[in-house]
């Protein structure tokens, strides 16, 4: 089976999805049209075909309740890392692993990796994220809490208010996810 795509609606836009079998190997996020999403993901594609299809049904659905503000998991969920080097496979698990509603610095995240020196190459890995909400580059941000940069259509303003929506969502359930 060759890789699948599809694009969907949510409250942040649409995003659009590719991967194979139930593997993501792409998450595009915040366009204000589908033809966008459509027109991103075959950017990063090229001419590799890609199946327009209903793929990964369950995935959609978690992700619109994400979009929708609220707490879900993507622990499960598989995403294409075999093309990574270690130190990057590092720096993505340890991302993975920021809960919703928390953040840490470029610094803090190199330092669990065990590379305290290694900010600036953290930034490196966030900004080539391909499956961003999966793994959540946006809880990353710079010391002091600075935004830094985000690559989705709406930039550092999408970013923004990714946190302030799990905020919101985190201090209205009154407990720590």
């Amino acid at each position: 089976m060759g890789l699948q795509a599809c694009v969907f609606s949510t409250p942040l836009g649409w995003l659009g999805l590719v991967g194979q079998d139930r593997c993501v190997w792409r998450l595009v996020i915040g366009h204000r049209r589908a033809e966008d999403a459509w027109a991103s993901l075959r950017r990063h594609f090229g001419d590799e075909p890609l199946a327009e299809s209903n793929w990964y049904p369950a995935l959609k659905k978690t992700l619109t309740e994400f979009a929708a503000g609220k707490p879900v998991s993507f622990d499960k969920i598989t995403v294409r890392t075999e093309q990574r080097t270690e130190f990057q496979k590092k720096v993505l698990i340890a991302t993975r692993a920021i809960g919703f509603g928390e953040t840490l610095s470029y610094g803090e995240l190199a330092a669990r990796v065990g590379s305290p020196r290694a900010a600036r190459a953290v930034g490196s890995v966030m900004s080539s994220n391909s499956v961003p909400i999966i793994i959540p580059c946006h809880r990353v941000v710079g010391s002091g809490g600075a935004l830094g940069g985000f690559s989705a259509p709406q930039g550092i303003s999408l970013k923004q208010r990714l946190l302030e929506m799990e905020a919101r969502t985190r201090v209205s359930r009154g407990r720590v996810f």
